[in-house]
């Protein structure tokens, strides 16, 4: 699935339909390779363009998704404000199908004078770059990523410096190809007739359109045919016959396309209007989830790494366990002993006694230390009763401390998957400083942040539904918020959210059964079927003196089997 100079050939047909001649009205940066540019349009109607320079997911077209943006602008969002607020968008060009595109915006300096800047964007995966250049100089204003050369020997992309455009590819041009030049460019590059061919011959063709391309072409083998044919579909391309659809199976994006791809029609296809509502809906999970990963990356690991001790620490406590299953194996010894003393002579290793514990009151041979008095080994079994019977008692103590804490840490981790936005993050972050498992630095300062709100939506009867979406969440609706009559619901024995019904009179089924699809799928068995939730009311709910947040009891439950379901389903 790859965003192509061809693809981006039919999204620039979209922007320069929309808005040229718009004007800048707003520039935000929610990301540190991302920027946001407000465009009022002159049909009075704003379009709101997305350019990335992700290194996972580099991509430009018209969005309709707002992000939150940081309470301090980063300075390339300060620069593009300083030089295209309230500019004019002059033209959007693309460079050879190549996936460079050029902006050109018309602005006025400090002086009053017009001065036209340019926007290149350079979609090339972990090289891709946004970079604000001075046309009348070619200087370098900013860029999104600084090149250094220490990072690219070709060029440095540094405030000040003429910038130089990255090296010209040698393929040829869709657009504008002779049979000559593909005889001459084949012969030279020794390139073979495959799947691969047209991805290697042409600028901007990626593996899915060669693969296209060889599929439509299949059984043609004279070079003049398939010069003749290239030019029917690039042209048809060129004048603007796009078809805009992703290709699934069994509910997976396989790939997507500008063009109808004749070689999966054995997937079921999804039709879009428009290149960029494609690009909206394939790229923005992928994209919310990549970042939400590389922004919890570090919180994983230690919530990992902590699992991982816990984990030891309790095949240990098992071990302390077993051992201690043979502890009345001592007391008994110990009693035998006793209630034989007078029969026993110092210096014996060992006796043969009557074990009346027994059913079969069979005899018993007994080890004993010829170095000790009959009292001194009686003692000895005793102790050694005792040591195992408390190291048995503590080691259950700790054995329950411990599930206790694999449990929260398990439930921290789910909430740390399910997490949907950066304030999620940062609160479970400041929840781990709280509980201990991060340093408090001034690093982690908290910033007077305010808490984010619990999950709030109404069922198909029209009944107010809450989901905690972290510990807090989960402590603040259950302990605070919730009326001692609502219904709580949450996975039995799983980790996951904290679940409220409202209770207004009596609750339907229905209701009932969309609260536990929900609890399912806030939860660690949110990929599972056939779930089991528990649902009783919230002044059946405790949470126990000293207890972690999110950490509750119940009891009166009643269970309902449900497979997990979302709000978009």
């Amino acid at each position: 699935m790859a965003l192509d100079g061809i693809y981006l050939y039919s999204i620039l047909c979209e922007l320069k339909d929309k808005i040229i001649n718009g004007k800048v009205t707003k520039i935000n940066q929610p990301e540190k390779d991302e920027i946001n540019l407000t465009i009022r349009t002159t049909n009075s109607t704003n379009e709101k363009l997305l350019i990335s320079a992700s290194s996972s997911y580099p991509k430009i077209h018209i969005t309709n998704i707002t992000k939150t943006n940081p309470i301090k602008a980063p300075m390339f969002c300060m620069v593009l404000r300083k030089h295209l607020l309230n500019s004019k968008i002059l033209k959007v060009e693309q460079i050879n199908s190549d996936r460079i595109i050029i902006m050109d915006f018309e602005s006025v300096d400090d002086l009053g004078f017009n001065s036209i800047y340019r926007l290149c964007i350079e979609i090339m995966g972990r090289h891709s770059n946004i970079t604000l250049i001075r046309q009348r100089d070619n200087i370098i204003m900013d860029s999104i990523k600084h090149l250094t050369l220490d990072v690219n020997r070709y060029r440095t992309l540094l405030p000040g410096l003429e910038f130089v455009y990255p090296p010209e590819s040698t393929k040829l041009n869709p657009f504008d190809f002779s049979l000559e030049n593909i005889k001459k460019y084949i012969e030279e590059n020794k390139i073979n007739y495959s799947e691969k061919m047209f991805s290697a011959l042409f600028t901007g063709v990626s593996a899915i359109l060669s693969k296209e391309l060889y599929f439509r072409l299949e059984g043609t083998n004279d070079i003049s045919e398939i010069h003749l044919k290239l030019k029917n579909i690039f042209t048809d391309i060129k004048n603007g016959d796009f078809y805009f659809a992703s290709y699934y199976s069994n509910k997976i994006v396989k790939d997507f396309y500008c063009i109808k791809l004749n070689s999966l029609n054995e997937l079921s296809e999804k039709i879009y209007t428009s290149p960029s509502k494609l690009l909206d809906e394939f790229y923005s999970e992928k994209d919310k989830v990549d970042r939400l990963n590389s922004k919890s990356s570090d919180l994983q690991k230690i919530i990992k790494n902590n699992l991982e001790r816990c984990h030891k620490k309790a095949e240990i406590y098992l071990k302390k366990l077993k051992e201690c299953e043979t502890k009345d194996t001592y007391r008994i010894c110990g009693e035998l002993l006793t209630a034989n003393i007078y029969s026993i002579k110092k210096g014996e290793k060992s006796i043969a006694l009557l074990n009346y514990y027994s059913e079969n009151n069979e005899n018993t041979t007994i080890k004993l230390d010829e170095n000790k008095t009959p009292s001194e080994n009686i003692q000895a079994y005793f102790k050694r009763y005792n040591k195992l019977k408390k190291t048995e008692e503590n080691a259950i103590i700790q054995v329950e401390s411990n599930n206790t804490e694999i449990e929260y840490l398990q439930s921290v981790l789910t909430n740390l998957e399910n997490s949907e936005n950066y304030m999620e993050i940062d609160e479970i972050r400041r929840e781990l400083i709280e509980t201990g498992y991060i340093k408090f630095s001034k690093k982690n300062k908290d910033k007077k942040s305010k808490p984010s709100k619990p999950m709030h939506l109404k069922s198909t009867d029209g009944i107010d539904i809450y989901i905690g979406k972290n510990n807090y969440q989960n402590d603040y609706l259950t302990l605070k918020f919730a009326d001692k009559r609502d219904i709580w619901l949450h996975t039995k024995n799983i980790p996951g959210s904290h679940v409220i019904i409202k209770n207004y009179g009596n609750i339907p089924d229905s209701t009932l059964i969309e609260a536990a699809g929900l609890a399912a799928f806030y939860s660690k068995a949110k990929e599972s079927s056939n779930v089991a939730v528990d649902y009783t009311e919230v002044k059946n709910v405790k949470k126990p003196s000293g207890a972690k947040p999110g950490m509750v009891i119940y009891y009166t439950n009643k269970t309902i089997y449900i497979n997990p379901k979302g709000l978009e389903e």
